[in-house]
């Protein structure tokens, strides 16, 4: 199905909202904060519109630039990507981005939305299929958010990232919430976090896919504590928290905060036992080892942990004979 063209009504227009309409908070506004208000609302409705018709050109990805401010974790879409690349490879882009003219660099382009795309595009050696608008800041944040948004792939926690870079940025409320469809009392919630958890901690988590608001506001309120900060940050940096999934590595500092302050002594419970972490060269599996007494476990990761891991299962008699050949060399000293 043809995509559409978010900013038609730019291009053409669109009716005028009635004067009196109430705003979709519940409550009325006058005067700059009704105006304010309304124009938000009509770049949202703008940035919501969707047409036929609209010219697609095809751009070297060399030229691209990523958007002025980041929407997503850095391994949030791994198997995504994977999925999307081999798709664009057998069948092409389906469809297309949106980029805008750079507005710091003549010849150059900045993505709107689409950056996977434009990625693939580019490790593939193909050029990228996209719609060209200029486009002001405000536009481009609420398109970006927008299509994000509709496209309901990015986590909880990444869109919380999203509206606390857009505040940083001094992006009003209203325009946040144009961005990524909520209401006040939402994205008030949404701040919070970042205020509480430090960036260190979201960012060892990752995007944590699964795992939606209910679970980071108790994450908020433990990581709140004042004996517990600087014992999360110790946490998240153990090998084995590492190596587990996002939305396992949440759960695990979930888990050690809300038993935090027990018998059970923090260094102890993070630490205290061997570590290490292995990995290839083309990373499609993640090996993290811990040693604690008389206890060696092994913890499988990323896209070839499940196959590795079945390998390993069905070889465990030729291993075994293997290591104790190995044993029996280092004990003679052949």
């Amino acid at each position: 199905m043809a995509r559409k063209n978010i900013f038609e009504s730019i291009m053409h227009g669109e009716p005028d909202v009635a004067a009196d309409a109430e705003p979709s908070g519940g409550f009325r506004k006058f005067g700059a904060a009704k105006s304010m208000s309304s124009s938000i609302d009509e770049l949202a409705r703008q940035a919501s519109k969707l047409v036929d018709g609209e010219t697609v050109v095809d751009l070297d990805p060399n030229l691209l630039d990523a958007s002025f401010v980041t929407d997503r974790m850095p391994e949030s879409d791994d198997e995504e990507y994977r999925e999307l690349l081999d798709a664009v490879r057998e069948r092409g882009q389906n469809s297309p981005i949106l980029v805008r003219p750079h507005p710091k660099s003549d010849g150059r382009y900045m993505i709107v939305f689409g950056h996977r795309r434009a990625r693939v595009a580019k490790e593939l050696g193909r050029p990228v299929r996209a719609v060209v608008k200029p486009l002001a800041d405000l536009d481009h944040v609420i398109s970006q958010g927008q299509e994000n948004s509709a496209r309901a792939n990015l986590s909880f926690i990444e869109r919380v990232q999203f509206a606390d870079r857009l505040e940083k940025l001094g992006y009003a409320r209203d325009a946040i919430q144009s961005a990524l469809s909520i209401d006040y009392q939402t994205l008030s919630k949404m701040l919070t976090i970042p205020k509480a958890i430090p960036e260190a901690i979201i960012a060892a988590i990752g995007p944590a896919k699964g795992i939606g608001r209910d679970r980071w506001l108790e994450m908020r309120k433990l990581v709140e504590n004042p004996r517990h900060g600087s014992q999360a940050v110790q946490f998240v940096e153990s090998a084995e928290f590492a190596a587990a999934k996002s939305a396992d590595r949440f759960d695990q500092l979930f888990e050690f905060l809300r038993g935090a302050g027990s018998r059970r002594p923090v260094r102890k419970a993070i630490g205290g036992s061997a570590g290490s972490v292995w990995t290839p060269d083309d990373k499609s599996v993640k090996v993290a080892t811990k040693l604690s007494g008389k206890t060696f476990s092994i913890a499988l990761n990323e896209k070839n942990a499940r196959e590795f891991g079945v390998f390993i299962t069905n070889n465990l008699d030729q291993l075994y004979e293997a290591f104790k050949e190995s044993k029996k060399v280092t004990e003679t000293g052949d």
